[in-house]
């Protein structure tokens, strides 16, 4: 492309600014740490719908608002730009027809008609689904909180959802089969290409899909206000796939947490109250994870490794025996005991496997050699059959030498994890 057709790209991921609006009575009550989560944000990703290149061509000065009516995600959709080029030759990117592809159709371009839609759906927007679970924060540092951590005031006691400075946070649970989510679902599915990378939309004929959707619940301010409103924060998807003989393995499919409350420990409330469900769903053999991006499988490391010892198994005889074979432990036992220890809570055997890896060395004396021989020796056989395909290609100390440097950015990947979760 000349130069001069170059000035006429823009960058889809800055052009394109998406913003959770709330009525403007609702939004006056926010503290000012809390105004993030009306602020506009960009997408992470763009490519699945302007191209591999996330480049927009044809216009200058481009900017393309989409905002989403905070708890329904009722949307609005304005682009404006500067100038923009007309030439035969080469035509401008048609931006609207391209977006139409993946958002619903009733959206909206009057913004007197969006402020209208937002001050309706704020005061009569419910969740869609069973509630499943529920948590509270405090709103923000204030007298009574002091900024004394998560969920509880200053003397340390449990903030409670009636409490004045208290925000609740709750979970649905739903199917197809809810009433009204099938198309709420088509409003909120746009985040997961905006947000994972390789994301891609569910298939609406495939029946037994089963999500979990995250909300900030908030009493209206006034003394007299008996009226609750609710905010999307994020949500998770699952499909159950039959497990041999009777039974189902429920994959985790899309997991996202909107950036404006990100890093604020929703992701993890969002993952544990899926996996308690499971652990209490006797038909469900075990939770997987399809293709995990690397940031939900840190979480997902650090919520189950709490999971694990907050249930004892640091504690357990058999665990603190150590690795292999003992005076005190067979291998067949040590085996049958993992597989127990697994199978009761239900986690894939390479998660488990690497669970249990993370905690022996958190557990390991680094200066006993006799121990960390056993340690390494045990973490490269597992990582030698996993890799089986690809190591069995290798001459011997091609083998040796590729199994040593995995060994190292493993174990320099658990004490990363290690030193996240317990310090």
């Amino acid at each position: 492309m000349s130069e001069d057709l170059a000035e006429w790209l823009s960058d889809s991921n800055e052009a394109l600014s998406l913003q959770l609006v709330r009525d403007p009575e609702d939004e006056d009550v926010l503290y000012a740490q809390e105004k993030r989560a009306i602020e506009p944000f960009h997408p992470t990703f763009t490519y699945p719908i302007f191209g591999e290149r996330e480049k927009i061509f044809g216009y200058k000065g481009l900017d393309i608002q989409l905002q989403f009516a905070s708890g329904s995600l009722r949307q609005f959709l304005s682009i404006t730009y500067d100038s923009k080029l007309n030439s035969p030759a080469t035509p401008s990117d048609e931006i609207e027809g391209t977006l139409y592809k993946f958002i619903p159709p009733d959206y909206t371009k009057s913004e007197m008609d969006f402020s209208k839609l937002v001050e309706k759906d704020s005061s009569e927007f419910k969740p869609l689904g069973e509630k499943i679970g529920s948590y509270v924060r405090p709103a923000a540092p204030s007298s009574k909180s002091k900024g004394k951590g998560k969920g509880k005031v200053s003397n340390g006691e449990e903030l409670k959802e009636d409490d004045e400075n208290a925000v609740v946070f709750e979970m649905y649970k739903a199917t197809w089969n809810t009433p009204g989510f099938r198309e709420y679902h088509r409003r909120m599915q746009l985040f997961i290409l905006l947000f994972i990378e390789g994301g891609s939309y569910v298939h609406e004929d495939e029946d037994s899909w089963e999500f979990i959707t995250l909300y900030e619940k908030r009493k209206r301010p006034a003394a007299d206000s008996d009226i609750w409103t609710y905010h999307f924060v994020g949500y998770v998807s699952v499909y159950p796939f039959w497990c041999y003989p009777d039974q189902v393995r429920l994959r985790l499919s899309q997991f996202v947490i909107l950036p404006p409350y990100q890093n604020q420990g929703h992701g993890s409330k969002l993952y544990s109250t899926l996996f308690s469900q499971m652990l209490s769903r006797p038909e469900v053999a075990e939770l997987t994870v399809e293709d995990p991006a690397e940031g939900f499988e840190d979480l997902r490391d650090r919520n189950d490794l709490i999971f694990l010892v907050s249930n004892g198994i640091l504690d357990d005889p058999k665990f603190s025996i150590g690795i292999g074979p003992s005076d005190e432990l067979s291998r067949s036992e040590r085996v049958k005991w993992e597989s127990e220890i697994r199978k009761k809570y239900k986690i894939a055997q390479r998660q488990f496997d690497r669970l249990l890896e993370m905690l022996l060395l958190k557990q390991l004396d680094l200066k006993d050699e006799k121990e960390l021989k056993k340690y390494r020796l045990h973490v490269k056989a597992r990582l030698y059959r996993f890799n089986y395909e690809m190591l069995s290609q290798m001459t011997l100390e091609e083998r040796k030498e590729a199994l040593a440097k995995t060994y190292e950015s493993v174990v320099e990947d658990y004490e990363r994890i290690l030193e996240m979760t317990f310090h």
